[in-house]
């Protein structure tokens, strides 16, 4: 694996007893860039991500992130990784300090600073509870602790779901372009392709179970005249599997 590859994906297929839902997906992605795995519903996101935090272990194939093999080596790896699920799922009456202070324990390098800057940037207090926050507050508060251990590796589930147009803004343009100028790779599944369009370096398109499309965006944009939403659109309606 090259320096500059953080991810890679090697024909991995996910079976649920007879049921095929992820068939030989291979993809890479580079260090400091933003990558986008794109489908609908059913088309094999989730397993891919969970193959990539090593909770699954692929039915075939291997997935590698820095240059080991994901599921022999998970707890290693979870050290230089992050994840933001697409719900804040912390019990209501928790206080943001206490969540906060309870990941602080748990990794020596914890940027405490960062997180306190982060959170005061977008109106979050210390003394908050879970429960008083807004959706957008919530996902910014989770993307803030995921970032408290300077992950080298930053995978986002659908973060930005339900959240208002200034909400969604706010997580895309203040936050992930951010994290690629400091050289932390992401992965990130959404369906919201108007905000992601803007910051992803490259898109992955599944459909039918299998990587449909996998391009650079900018040059894919400009090669077929479309915006990634369109071209979305295209691809996952087309009936026939990418040969």
């Amino acid at each position: 694996m090259s320096d500059d590859t953080v991810v890679r994906v090697e024909e991995a297929s996910v079976r649920y007893g007879k049921h095929l839902v992820v068939d030989r997906v291979s993809f890479q992605v580079a260090r400091g860039s933003v990558y986008a795995l794109l489908g609908r519903n059913g088309a094999g996101k989730s397993s891919l991500i969970r193959c990539l935090l090593g909770l699954q272990k692929p039915s075939s194939g291997r997935v590698m992130v820095f240059d080991r093999d994901v599921w022999t080596h998970r707890a290693a790896l979870l050290a230089r990784t992050a994840y933001v699920p697409e719900t804040c799922d912390a019990p209501g009456q928790l206080r943001v300090r206490d969540i906060a202070a309870f990941f602080q324990a748990m990794y020596p390098t914890w940027d405490k600073q960062g997180v306190h800057e982060r959170l005061s940037r977008f109106g979050v207090s210390d003394a908050d509870t879970i429960s008083s926050l807004s959706k957008g507050q919530k996902a910014l508060f989770t993307l803030a602790l995921a970032l408290g251990n300077r992950p080298e590796l930053l995978v986002l589930d659908d973060p930005t779901l339900g959240l208002d147009v200034v909400a969604r803004n706010d997580f895309f343009s203040d936050f992930i372009g951010e994290l690629a100028d400091r050289g932390t790779s992401v992965i990130l599944t959404t369906h919201d392709l108007a905000g992601v369009e803007g910051i992803a370096d490259r898109v992955g398109i599944l459909q039918g179970s299998r990587l449909a499309l996998d391009q650079d965006v900018e040059p894919l944009k400009v090669e077929r005249g479309q915006s990634l939403e369109q071209i979305f659109t295209e691809v996952t309606r087309s009936p026939g599997r990418p040969s």
